[in-house]
């Protein structure tokens, strides 16, 4: 309890800052109630926001424009993303990272505002530090997962994320938990959110199973991800995958000319080394 009150002020306190926000009293009778117009900077895939930073009618749906996925295998865990970052409808990154390390074997899938779910990692990642110095070991999956859902929760007005918490511990092995828009905290044996998801819902249904081999459970993320970024605009770029297991992360790269092509996609130009897909 402790500790997510003090992930709720900290947090809080960064949103609410006067450089950051002009915020009104929305209840007299109550003080800490107020109503926030936050002009966050570095805000990233504004789709749903007008210049300032704040929605622009009240049916106005986040974009979480990205795509990521993550699986339990027989021994570990396998997660991945795309590299596209999008401002609008313009593509300002194509290469970015959108794994986070929380602990040395727990990872954080992030899709929604760049701001909002680095900010939500940061102080994640301190506090799990915080609990490792206290326990004398590294704190399970199921705590950070809760530390995410719990700030995802409390700034669920203010916070635009769909994340996803992926890791292993000698305790429960592998395992996959989705932290969606709103902060609800499930665990699950595959998992995906971000724009591309959409598309790639039937194919992990029927494609994923348990007690996959290590290669089945990359090469079904590497696919996954690949048909997402066949369809969804808000996807693209390269491909960064994490495979944990008792031995630790291991990471791969995949360029944007080594992605794997679906339906009428355009294929990667040969004239020479300095050209890469578009998209």
């Amino acid at each position: 309890a402790c500790v997510g009150f003090a992930l709720v002020m900290c947090l809080s306190s960064w949103l609410s800052a006067p450089h950051s926000c002009a915020c009104r009293t929305a209840n007299k009778t109550n003080k800490y109630h107020v109503n926030c117009c936050c002009q966050r900077p570095s805000r990233m895939d504004l789709n749903a926001y007008g210049r300032n930073g704040c929605s622009t009618s009240k049916d106005a749906e986040p974009h979480t424009g990205t795509t990521i996925v993550a699986c339990t295998y027989r021994g570990g865990v396998v997660l991945g993303a795309d590299g596209r970052v999008s401002t609008g409808n313009y593509v300002s990154n194509r290469a970015s990272n959108k794994i986070m390390q929380l602990t040395d074997s727990v990872f954080l899938l992030r899709s929604g505002s760049a701001a909002d779910t680095q900010a939500v990692g940061d102080y994640v990642r301190y506090f799990s530090e915080q609990l490792s110095g206290e326990l004398g070991e590294d704190p399970s999956v199921h705590t950070v997962a809760n530390l995410v859902a719990t700030m995802n929760y409390n700034n669920k007005a203010m916070l635009v994320g769909a994340l996803l918490v992926a890791g292993y511990d000698e305790h429960k092995g592998g395992q996959v938990y989705g932290v969606p828009i709103g902060g609800t905290l499930v665990q699950e044996s595959w998992g995906t959110d971000g724009s591309g998801s959409t598309y790639i819902w039937g194919y992990m249904d029927s494609a994923w199973k348990p007690d996959m081999t290590r290669e089945e459970a990359e090469s079904f993320v590497v696919e996954a991800l690949a048909l997402a970024m066949a369809r969804d605009a808000s996807s693209g770029g390269v491909i960064r995958t994490v495979t944990v297991d008792k031995d630790g992360p291991k990471f791969r790269y995949i360029g944007g000319n080594d992605v794997p092509l679906f339906y009428e996609e355009l294929v990667p130009s040969s004239a020479g080394t300095a050209s890469m897909v578009v998209g």
